[in-house]
Formats: structure tokens, C-alpha cells, sequence
């Protein structure tokens, strides 16, 4: 998942970056309002987590601008202004969420999961495929009853493949969704993290796609004996 951080305090940004690529999230980083709503514009981003202080546009007005524009990604406000009447401007605004500072980092990661969840249109918080469970909270994936342990962009893919639900993603679409721009992306990444994922769950279980990208199977990913998936 591709989250847009939008924050002009050095330090700050500094440790929300690292906390949310420590969650395996793609995280690029902007500091100024006028970048922010152009890099909506572009698309490409799964959430944005904004200040509202900014340089050039102000975070409402960059709120303002997203929704008369008619993206709708999920927005998280993160802002210094606490007032009731301040985070009612924001949520009218068109913001999803609103979190003043200071915050815990644990809170910010949780309100995180929950809006790409209900972005999603799913209400449970780990993603299940038959006997395939990855939990995004705890970063933990298990198959066929056992954990495993996968590096954090393995996991951001495996996570990107159980959301379509065996509907296909291309090769673009998954290096644009795992990598940030200020990134170097060799152009057999993808290929390289789906090989390695096969090894560790089934072959099988990834399909290639020729022309489209990759699905997963969920015939493969069901229990032994459980019948046909509907």
C-alpha cells in the first residue's frame, strides 16, 4: 500500500516515514501543500496522512481541492490545531480522520489500518484466503499453519495480491504500489518478490497471467477436502 506523508516538521516526517515503512507500507514523503495535491492529482496513492500547517496550500485547502477533484483516497489529518471547531473544519473539509498532536505511534499505524480497511470495503482486520492469513497489525502471515517470516516488501506484496482477491494486479501497478519515487527499482523487482513467495508458500499459488500480471489461485490456497470455492 502507497501512503502520501505530508509534513513539513524535518523530524517529525522523519520518524512517521520510518514507523510506517517498519508496517511494510510504500511511503512517499512531501513537505509542502501545492506538491501534495499535485501528487493526488497524479493518482497512485492508496492514503494520505497530512499536516495542516503547510507551505504554499494549506492542508485545508489541499483537502478542499482532493475532494472537488473527486479522488477519494482516505485522508488522515494530522494537526497541532486540537479545538473541536478546528478538527470539525477538517473532517467537513473532506478529511476522513483527524489525529492531533502529539500522537502515539501505535494509535497513528492502527487509525492507518483502519481506513484502508473500510477503503477496501472490508471489516475485519486480517485478510484471509483459504489457508492463507496475513494480519497487517502484527505483520504476520501464516500458511497451512505455519508462520512465516517475510521480508517487509514480500509482505507488501503478498498483502497487494490477497486484497484483489483473485482479481489480477500487472507489474506496473505492483512496482508503483511498492515503491516510493525517490526509490531505485530494478526493472526484474517484482518478478524477483513473486518468485521468492512461491518458494516460501506453493508454486502454484501466484499465477502468471501472461499480458496481465498476477492473481492468486485460491483453488490451491483452500483446505484439503474443502470442496469447490464458490
Amino acid at each position: 500500500m502507497r501512503i502520501l506523508l505530508v509534513e513539513d516538521d524535518i523530524s517529525l516526517g522523519e520518524g512517521i516515514r520510518t514507523a510506517l515503512r517498519r508496517a511494510a507500507y510504500t511511503v512517499d514523503w512531501l513537505r509542502d501543500g501545492a506538491s501534495a495535491l499535485a501528487a493526488i492529482k497524479d493518482g497512485g496513492i492508496d492514503l494520505a496522512v497530512l499536516d495542516l500547517g503547510l507551505p504554499h496550500m494549506d492542508g485545508l485547502e489541499v483537502i478542499r481541492q482532493t475532494r472537488r477533484s473527486g479522488a477519494e483516497l482516505p485522508i488522515l489529518v494530522l494537526s497541532a490545531r486540537e479545538r473541536a471547531s478546528d478538527r470539525a473544519l477538517g473532517l467537513d473539509a473532506g478529511a476522513d480522520d483527524y489525529l492531533g498532536k502529539p500522537f502515539d505511534t501505535q494509535e497513528l499505524l492502527a487509525r492507518v489500518r483502519a481506513l484502508l480497511r473500510r477503503s477496501g470495503g472490508r471489516a475485519v482486520p486480517v485478510l484471509e484466503l483459504g489457508e492463507l492469513a496475513l494480519d497487517p497489525a502484527s505483520l504476520s502471515v501464516t500458511w497451512r499453519g505455519k508462520q512465516l517470516d517475510l521480508p517487509r516488501r514480500e509482505f507488501a506484496l503478498l498483502r497487494l495480491l490477497m486484497e484483489q482477491r483473485g482479481r489480477p494486479i500487472s507489474r506496473d501497478s505492483a512496482q508503483q504500489r511498492l515503491y516510493g519515487w525517490d526509490e531505485d527499482v530494478a526493472s526484474n523487482a517484482i518478478d524477483v518478490h513473486i518468485h521468492a513467495l512461491r518458494k516460501k508458500l506453493d508454486p502454484a499459488l501466484i499465477r502468471t497471467l501472461r499480458g496481465i500480471g498476477y492473481a492468486l489461485d485460491e483453488r490451491i490456497a483452500r483446505p484439503a477436502g474443502g470442496g469447490d470455492v464458490a
